[in-house]
């Protein structure tokens, strides 16, 4: 709770400084003739709490450099004017294009350090983001006593106002739900209040037991300056910081700034053409695994039927979304020759192949790391006499990427061979039996051109290199392959969510950590619906509104029987596009374009934490310099040019109401000149 004894006290300690006789640098007449050089950095002044941690977080994963100063470090550099600018050969420079605090006045009152941010804010057109903050005049606001309200915002329904869509957050619909996913936590607090002279409204909401809408964050123009000011606190994950987040960066960096911003989701499809083992809701295991005791006998397997894949193509073309489909063809023709000598599925797949897109899964599905030792639990890997562990060979391991690859070709299939996932991402290191990559696994990549190679994201969230090539970390999505009805996926959830007391397995106990026990088992008729998918939505969806490229990945078993995948991706898709505009569409990109994003995104991390970009913009101009073979990322206004040796060609493209591009000098240049409009 907020102690409103002291935010008077604050209230009139800012007052008191904003009263306070502010020394303007030298560098304000010579700006007033010479156009400054604005460094592409903002400034961050953290102290501690979640709503600054959240705007860093975007800042860093947008790829937006800035300079974070910790309120609490004894050796923190002081903010003054010489912290904020200077002079590069005769032009002032302003060190920074943006700034964060965490309120409006964290430094106390009378502070210098205030007076200096507020001369170099007015001088060089600097915008300030106070990331949470009370209601009150000192920023724009009445106190929530007057048509106000103060507490817990849980469920609250927000929307953008008509000043927000004409501004920075025409890429939303307009509905901004404040999340409540536990009726026992709050999870958001803050205030609503009314505008006063010079405060512009850009996200309001319905004040509680009222009529009127009050604001929750909006800009306050004043004495020269502008601050963007959020009244509602909130971390970096929850949904509505994560829709507005984008806004309040281009808001802050007035359009122009490093890092680019995309929604991305991509879904593969796992062992497509193979049977998956089914779940045993008696033995509480899967029949056919080595450690489900009792289930010799009792194997029961999923797989799509024609009909399925008929829905597939049908979905697809319904929701405008393409899936990936990830397969083993010598898995299926094993089947097919177990069962009669045909396969309607495959035929139905084949029949729709253009509508997908196809990836190599290996021919059979095999483990290709160690061989394994099943007859103890957990598995281990075998030694030879020598103490050696045994390994897949690399002849064996190119010979499952090679037939699928051949198979594909002969059945029609476009493929692009320099992508993979193996079976259970095996090869790659598996901890703790196999704590290192099959050592033949490079190899075989190479005789084969993979480049790009799936793994977990759950075990690897990093990407790396395998010999030549680079892995894509994925999302397990929590929708179990072992389960094709509803039942049976509520049933396995039960068991692996719930105490022992409650009839589970206790790994949530025994993992609290990790895992959190559900309170009570779901009803297995009801909890799919009802628990899971909404659940499994919110993480799916919490990944597409954090910048993040990484694909999810479920199997064929998810699209067959109850069809346990589409409600949970109807439900991602259709959230998604009611909260969206149609500028800031869904990016469905193959697995390659991710590990091409992730392996720039690495490289350009390391220029900026060693220092070695130069970013600024002069008047119009845009220059960004960075170390030979960095691509850079940069966002810019609609209208912008990037110059060339000869002329000028349209910058980068569009995307949620701005443009931007990875982009590098052209041809006898040694910069990315930008001109805007």
């Amino acid at each position: 709770m907020v102690n409103k004894n002291r935010m008077n006290r604050v209230a009139a300690a800012m007052a008191a400084a904003t009263l306070m006789a502010v020394a303007v640098p030298a560098a304000t007449a010579q700006a007033a003739t010479v156009a400054p050089r604005i460094d592409l950095r903002v400034l961050v002044v953290d102290d501690g709490g979640g709503a600054v941690q959240a705007i860093t977080a975007e800042l860093r994963d947008t790829g937006v450099p800035y300079t974070r100063v910790d309120l609490g470090s004894a050796s923190r550099p002081v903010i003054n004017a010489a912290f904020l600018s200077d002079t590069v050969s005769g032009r002032p420079r302003a060190k920074f294009q943006g700034v964060v605090l965490p309120n409006e006045n964290p430094f106390g009152a009378g502070s210098a350090e205030l007076a200096a941010l507020t001369a170099y804010e007015t001088t060089y057109g600097i915008r300030q983001f106070d990331a949470y903050t009370w209601a009150h005049p000192e920023v724009g606001l009445e106190y929530t006593d007057n048509g106000g309200y103060g507490g817990s915002l849980d469920g609250t329904q927000a929307a953008v106002t008509a000043a927000g869509k004409t501004g920075p957050f025409g890429y939303l619909q307009g509905q901004v739900a404040f999340e409540d996913n536990s009726p026992l936590i709050m999870e958001s607090y803050g205030f609503m209040a009314k505008p006063r002279a010079g405060y512009t409204s850009y996200l309001d909401a319905p004040v509680p037991g009222g009529t009127e809408r009050a604001s929750l964050l909006g800009e306050y123009t004043h004495d020269g300056r502008s601050e963007l000011v959020a009244t509602f606190a909130y971390n970096e994950y929850q949904q509505q910081f994560r829709l507005l987040a984008r806004g309040i960066v281009e808001w802050l960096t007035q359009g122009v700034h490093l890092g680019q911003e995309r929604n991305y989701f991509a879904v593969h499809v796992d062992d497509v053409f193979a049977p998956d083992a089914r779940w045993d809701k008696t033995l509480n295991c899967t029949p056919g695994d080595y450690a489900c005791a009792g289930g010799e006998g009792k194997e029961s397997t999923i797989r799509m039927t024609a009909a399925d894949a008929q829905y597939a193509a049908q979905w697809q073309t319904s929701k405008n979304f393409k899936l990936d489909m990830l397969f083993n063809a010598g898995a299926g023709e094993e089947w097919k020759s177990e069962n009669g000598g045909t396969d309607a599925l495959t035929a139905q797949l084949l029949a729709d192949k253009a509508k997908y897109r196809w990836m190599n899964h290996t021919y059979t599905h095999l483990f290709l790391g160690c061989t394994q030792d099943v007859s103890v639990s957990p598995w281990t890997c075998t030694k030879n006499a020598q103490g050696a562990t045994n390994w897949m060979s690399r002849a064996d391991i190119s010979a499952q990427i090679r037939d699928n690859n051949n198979w594909a070709a002969s059945h029609g299939l476009t493929t692009d061979r320099s992508e993979i996932v193996t079976g259970e991402h095996s090869g790659l290191k598996t901890l703790p039996q196999q704590p290192t990559d099959n050592p033949n696994l490079a190899g075989a990549f190479a005789d084969n051109g993979v480049k790009w190679a799936g793994s977990d994201n759950s075990r690897e969230p990093a990407q790396r290199a395998v010999g030549a090539a680079l892995t894509v970390p994925r999302y397990p999505m929590n929708v179990y392959y072992n389960t094709g009805t509803n039942a049976e996926m509520a049933d396995e959830y039960n068991w692996i969510y719930t105490s022992r007391a409650d009839g589970g397995s206790g790994l949530c106990e025994d993992n609290p950590a990790t895992s959190t026990c559900l309170p009570a088992p779901l009803d297995v008729t009801t909890g799919f619906q009802d628990y899971i998918v909404p659940a499994e939505a919110r993480t799916a969806l919490r990944h597409v509104l954090a910048n993040d490229p990484k694909p999810h990945y479920v199997h064929q078993s998810n699209l067959a029987e109850d069809r346990t995948l589409y409600p949970v991706l109807n439900q991602v898709l259709d959230t998604y596009r009611a909260l969206y505009a149609t500028s800031a569409p869904i990016v469905n990109q193959s697995m390659k374009e991710t590990g091409v994003e992730l392996s720039r995104r690495a490289a350009w991390d390391k220029a900026i934490a060693n220092n070695q970009v130069t970013a600024y913009r002069i008047g119009k101009d845009v220059t960004v310099k960075a170390p030979s073979g960095v691509v850079a990322p940069v966002t810019a206004p609609n209208g912008t040019k990037k110059q060339l040796l000869l002329g000028t060609a349209d910058f980068g493209t569009a995307y949620a109401g701005t443009r931007s591009a990875w982009t590098a000098p052209d041809l006898l240049q040694s910069a990315v000149t930008l001109k805007l409009a």
